[in-house]
């Protein structure tokens, strides 16, 4: 996941020019922060970030995994409804 390990004083001079660098390497990677060796933070591209606290929140919510694990278990019985049926229904 981290494309790169930087510093932190390193960070320090270069925090303005990582949104160019995220945008210019099209790439979803973060960039691990260290102090003494050790990562103590990440600095991450907003798509990433928004995509990491979706899928949290899809996580999180109860229904909407029971649901989920409802729909697979018929998928793997093969209990499925064509695109036809579906849009008969709506």
């Amino acid at each position: 996941m981290f494309k790169r390990t930087i510093p932190i004083t390193q960070a320090r001079h270069e925090l303005s020019r990582l949104p160019e660098e995220f945008a210019a390497d099209n790439t979803s990677d973060a960039i691990a922060i260290t102090r003494r060796g050790k990562p103590v933070l990440a600095v991450l591209p907003w798509d990433l970030y928004d995509s990491l606290v979706e899928t949290l929140e899809i996580l999180g919510d109860e229904d909407l995994m029971a649901a989920l694990r409802q729909s697979i278990k018929e998928m793997e019985r093969e209990e499925l409804i064509s695109w036809d049926e579906v849009r008969s229904i709506s």
